[in-house]
């Protein structure tokens, strides 16, 4: 794991309540494309279920970081594109059963007016750094 340094509160800017302002380090560079509630067989988990999509979403997250040596330790920026901003809390109950809260990245969540298919509901993509 990449010593990261995580800054909730710069100067002059509000505390972060659910993600860190900053987070540096160096290392290997790691970037996992936005993540789909897919199964291996590429079939759609959670039908109108945003609970069950986001739970699906962080475990292939998870699945990918793990095919770069990393994990959600090694995560410094998550990016959450939802279809409605009301998912949101079902997002971040999925990320908070990987993620502790004294660890958590920089984050950015924009809703969207669709994904590539309007079964999906959201579309997680992650950034992380591993020592050189």
């Amino acid at each position: 794991m990449a010593e990261l340094t995580r800054i909730s509160a710069p100067d002059g800017v509000a505390p972060a309540a659910a993600y860190t302002h900053v987070v540096m380090g160096t290392g290997r560079f790691v970037a996992v494309s936005g993540q789909l509630a897919l199964d291996e067989n590429g079939k759609l988990v959670g039908k109108g279920d945003p609970a069950a999509q986001a739970r699906q979403v962080f475990e292939n997250l998870r699945r990918c970081l793990a095919s770069a040596g990393a994990t959600f330790d090694d995560v410094v920026k998550l990016t959450f594109f939802v279809t409605d901003m009301a998912y949101m809390p079902a997002v971040r109950a999925a990320r908070d059963e990987h993620i502790s809260p004294d660890r958590l990245p920089a984050a950015s969540a924009v809703q969207v007016a669709a994904l590539v298919s309007p079964d999906f509901l959201m579309e997680i993509e992650a950034f992380a750094l591993l020592p050189e």
